[in-house]
């Protein structure tokens, strides 16, 4: 399982992010490296095997703060869904 979180730099919600990351994977039992990247994204995201988790069809292109913030609920479904996968 691939798990990637994108920030652009000075993102308010990046460390958040980041911690309910952590939290989400260690409730679930994922054991899974979180690759971070910080640039032009849409900040903050979490992509899951390449998928955002919040909008799985869209490409996130360019800077800018996230309306949608990734949410707890979001992220614990990406991760099973994902694990069940295999």
């Amino acid at each position: 399982m691939y798990v990637e979180l994108r920030t652009s730099p000075r993102c308010p919600n990046a460390d958040s992010a980041r911690q309910m990351l952590k939290d989400c994977l260690a409730v679930t039992g994922v054991e899974a490296t979180v690759i971070e990247r910080i640039g032009t994204y849409h900040s903050p995201s979490v992509l899951i095997d390449g998928v955002d988790v919040m909008n799985p069809g869209a490409a996130s292109v360019g800077e800018a703060c996230r309306l949608d913030v990734p949410s707890r609920e979001r992220v614990l479904a990406a991760l099973a869904a994902a694990a069940a996968r295999g």
